[in-house]
């Protein structure tokens, strides 16, 4: 492990600044139709529970990363089976989201630039950044989140005044029952963005103040999924639910309304600039756990003699993970909510933490019998 050190306002940043991510502009929460914002309110309760598994872990081994716990619970060769798979999971992920970014600036600023100078550059970027170190990533998101508040506020306050706001694209509430609400909470609203915060797991044992996680970890989560429920809100308000339903990126759709004095308009640099500081902080903090997981499991020196190697995979994953921006939704929705996402943020941690409860209940019942 680097030797660095994250205050816990930089761990708020980053974990604020990762939930917001991809959730922020897609149409996030759709399938539950006008009751979207219920639909990822209920996503984020799901996710507080997730975070219960993820920190009772976390205080069970607080010196050691995931790949460290797989180990820990599952043995020498089990866990590290478990813990490589975490590792590719979670570069896929990495990979998963630079082409959301990609596809995003294809579709609204450069469509004539090519996906492949769009991802190569992101990745050169972010891999400067990580080699610099996690607490250099811990400063940038200290920065950053000051501007995405000002963009948040600034886009918001035009959208309210420009007058394309109606409340009755909203009603009536639960107009189509619980069922589409509860079948989009379980498994996209949970598991994007809020069960993705298991990642966190590789950056608190860098936290300065580690007693403070719990706090950090909770408000981070609440502030985002109360955030991302409004956004839901306003883009269902401005669009209709149809338009949102058929849009990819329905925030660039909402601010795009925005027209006053005839000069202010145009706006939509401000989701993009959004997007690209989400994403950057969202692709990166997965990367980055990648590689520490690397790092640990074939026991190398340091993390900086891989961090080019693996951005290139990533880069190439971006590439080839999908063939259009249609078929990599319609990846993300079935084949990684249900495959891949609902393993490794319910099932695996579930079962490490179920090992560990009867291991500690064998322990001291162990421990009492040798007393007496």
């Amino acid at each position: 492990m680097e030797k660095s050190k994250i205050s816990v306002i930089q761990l708020f940043a980053m974990m604020f600044i990762f939930e917001m991510g991809t959730a922020l502009v897609i149409s996030y929460g759709i399938g539950a139709k006008k009751d979207a914002w219920l639909a990822i309110l209920l996503g984020m309760c799901g996710g507080v529970l997730l975070f219960f598994i993820y920190y009772f872990l976390f205080r069970q081994y607080p010196n050691l990363t995931l790949t460290g716990y797989t180990k820990k619970i599952f043995g020498k060769y089990l866990g590290w089976i478990i813990g490589l798979l975490y590792v590719v999971f979670f570069m896929y992920a990495s990979a998963r989201t630079l082409r959301d970014f990609g596809d995003l600036l294809l579709s609204s600023t450069l469509p004539k630039t090519p996906l492949l100078a769009i991802n190569l550059s992101f990745v050169l970027v972010m891999c400067y950044v990580l080699y610099l170190g996690i607490e250099v990533l811990g400063r940038t998101a200290e920065v950053f989140i000051v501007i995405l508040f000002f963009f948040g506020i600034v886009g918001n306050f035009l959208v309210l005044v420009s007058g394309h706001v109606d409340l009755h694209n909203l009603q009536p509430f639960l107009e189509s029952g619980w069922k589409p609400i509860l079948t989009t909470t379980f498994p996209l609203t949970i598991f994007l963005p809020f069960g993705e915060m298991l990642v966190f797991i590789f950056l608190l044992p860098y936290l300065n103040r580690p007693e403070l996680a719990k706090k950090v970890w909770l408000s981070a989560l609440i502030s985002s999924g109360l955030i991302l429920s409004y956004t839901a809100g306003i883009n269902i308000a401005v669009l209709s639910v149809g338009v949102v339903e058929r849009s990819t990126f329905p925030l660039l759709s909402t601010i795009g309304k925005v027209a006053l004095f005839e000069f202010i308009e145009r706006l939509d640099v401000l989701v993009v600039y959004t997007f690209l500081i989400t994403v950057f902080f969202k692709v990166s903090i997965f990367f980055y756990s990648a590689v520490m997981g690397m790092v640990d499991l074939f026991k190398l020196e340091n993390l900086q003699q891989i961090i080019l190697p693996s951005g290139f995979i990533v880069f190439f994953l971006s590439m080839t993970v999908a063939s259009n921006s249609a078929e990599h939704i319609e990846e993300g929705l079935h084949l990684v909510n249900y495959y891949l996402s609902l393993p490794f943020f319910v099932i695996i941690p579930l079962i490490m933490l179920l090992v560990t409860i009867i291991r500690n209940r064998f322990k001291k019942g162990k421990w009492k019998s040798s007393v007496t």
